[in-house]
């Protein structure tokens, strides 16, 4: 039985075309298609459009990708939602996941590379992509026993997996700005990350963020 694959994308051209690329693929089917959020959200009231993967884009009016996102993870957590994105900045990226994105890819993607995601995010509930991974890969297999963060370490990071800068989070801890960036440098070497995407996925993977 072949997975059931929706795209969202406000591009009809390229909407069509992913449409088709996935429809080539031997184990996925393409359920439907729709231009933005608020179209896959009433499609979803009928309980056969519910798919068991969703191609997300991002920047779509109406209602956009991360909105509709996190709709579905708390409405439809059987759902696995895989961002499909022209957006490569760490602040989108971050929403994205933080929203309950399974996968960030980008539009310019091989075939080979989305068939595996798909194949990945069914299989295993998530796939890191390049864009991700490379930067990541150390801190999300690092077991949190064997980290050793500080109680105010551990305070901001609960912070920056939030929207707030960090001068917004130096105030909320009634901090200077250049004492949070020594939390947030110590935390970078313990971790072995390099940027903000790397605290918040280390946070949720190993169940350190509490939203």
């Amino acid at each position: 039985m072949k997975n059931s694959v929706v795209v969202v994308d406000d591009h009809t051209l390229l909407l069509q075309a992913i449409g088709g690329l996935v429809s080539d693929f031997d184990d996925f089917e393409v359920l439907y298609l729709c231009k933005n959020g608020q179209e896959l959200l009433e499609k979803f009231k009928n309980p056969k459009n519910i798919p068991d993967i969703v191609l997300m884009d991002i920047n779509m009016p109406v209602l956009n990708g991360i909105e509709t996102t996190q709709y579905i993870s708390e409405k439809y957590p059987d759902v696995h939602v895989l961002a499909l994105s022209v957006e490569e900045n760490e602040e989108t990226i971050l929403k994205m996941l933080r929203a309950g994105a399974k996968g960030y890819l980008m539009k310019d993607t091989k075939s080979s590379v989305l068939k595996e995601a798909l194949k990945q995010v069914m299989s295993k509930g998530y796939f890191h992509t390049n864009t991700v991974s490379k930067l990541l890969v150390n801190s999300l297999h690092k077991n949190p026993d064997d980290i050793q963060l500080k109680e105010r370490e551990k305070e901001f990071l609960q912070y920056a997996c939030s929207e707030m800068t960090y001068k917004e989070i130096a105030d909320k801890m009634f901090l200077s700005p250049k004492t949070v960036e020594g939390y947030r440098d110590s935390i970078y070497e313990k971790l072995n990350i390099r940027n903000r995407i790397g605290l918040v996925l280390f946070a949720i993977r190993n169940n350190l963020f509490t939203p």
